[in-house]
């Protein structure tokens, strides 16, 4: 039988086969033969159009490593949980290979006033002794990871939680923190288990990675004596950047981002403008020490750094994707 002589196809639409669905009803009629309504018609076309327009993004994207600071509302509201966790995904589907590094702030404080333990903070700094340790590593690395984690592979990813101890992932050291004062001698705080990045071991990454894994990162350390140590989110997410050279980080905020004196946006700053925006006192309060990590960051190698804006739905994918981007970029 040649191609010609072969039967045609039958498109028209037929009752549901009831041994296909057993509790079908053989007696139902039959669904309406869809439509090409013109109008939806030229809605799937205009999706499509922006699907197509996101292909320069994807092509220069493609096969880098993003890092992303998870924190912030982001991390409460349960749509927000669900989008970001979808947009993760999204991006290691179209060649991004992403990093996580989260926080946990809030999700500590409240362990804390459960066990009925103390905690204060010193130049936004929450002083760590012993217990307040322990509990720090039971939530960043035993609740909040894993919930990250779960949130990712429910979503279709692949994703393994870290904490610093892993691979020895995070090497830390004691961080020393000294208020300065002009007649007086420097105030020397002991801040306890509080630490800094000393080194990231990025053959760890780079392993999970190789295997199309997403590493979710907790901020713990750990120095060459074992001790361990709660280090600033920021922070670990800016030295990882720059030990991997990632092409993008991206840190997750509850602001718009940078705001200059008349609290506009600061939609583009170079990293001398950043420097000079901390010097003169435009930047305040907790923006301070994450432009400093930006700053770090693209000094480290970073090509850019963008602050944005964690309440808004799928921030990520539109700072990435989207001509204009939203927050503030911090290039060199």
């Amino acid at each position: 039988m040649s191609k010609h002589d072969a039967p045609k196809a039958d498109f028209a639409c037929k009752p549901a086969n009831p041994l296909v669905n057993p509790h079908a009803d053989p007696h139902a009629e039959a669904p309406a033969c869809p439509t090409q309504n013109p109008r939806d018609l030229k809605h799937e076309a205009e999706r499509a159009r922006m699907i197509i327009e996101t292909l320069p993004y994807i092509r220069e994207f493609a096969g880098q490593t993003v890092v992303i600071k998870y924190g912030g509302n982001a991390m409460i509201d349960e749509n927000l949980k669900q989008s970001f966790a979808k947009s993760v995904v999204l991006l290691k589907y179209v060649g991004v290979n992403p990093i996580i590094v989260h926080g946990g702030g809030p999700q500590i404080g409240q362990m804390l006033k459960a066990l009925n333990i103390q905690s204060h903070f010193r130049q936004g700094l929450r002083v760590t002794d012993g217990p307040t340790m322990d509990v720090v590593e039971m939530v960043l690395v035993g609740k909040v990871n894993k919930e990250i984690v779960n949130l990712i592979n429910l979503a279709g990813g692949r994703a393994v939680g870290l904490s610093g101890k892993d691979g020895m992932l995070i090497r830390a050291e004691k961080k020393e923190l000294a208020i300065e004062s002009a007649d007086a001698p420097p105030e020397i705080i002991d801040l306890g288990m509080v630490g800094e990045v000393v080194s990231i071991e990025t053959g760890v990454l780079k392993s999970l990675m190789g295997v199309g894994i997403i590493p979710v990162i907790a901020p713990v350390g750990v120095d060459d004596e074992g001790r361990t140590y709660n280090i600033n989110a920021d922070s670990v997410a800016g030295a990882v950047a720059a030990a991997i050279r990632a092409k993008r980080l991206h840190l997750l905020t509850d602001v718009p981002g940078v705001l200059d004196c008349d609290k506009k946006l600061i939609p583009s700053m170079t990293s001398t403008q950043a420097f000079e925006a901390i010097e003169r006192g435009v930047v305040v309060g907790g923006m301070i020490p994450k432009l400093q990590c930006c700053l770090e960051a693209v000094l480290g190698g970073v090509d850019k750094v963008h602050i944005i804006d964690g309440r808004v739905e799928n921030c990520v994918l539109l700072e990435m994707f989207t001509p204009c981007g939203i927050g503030t970029e911090i290039t060199r």
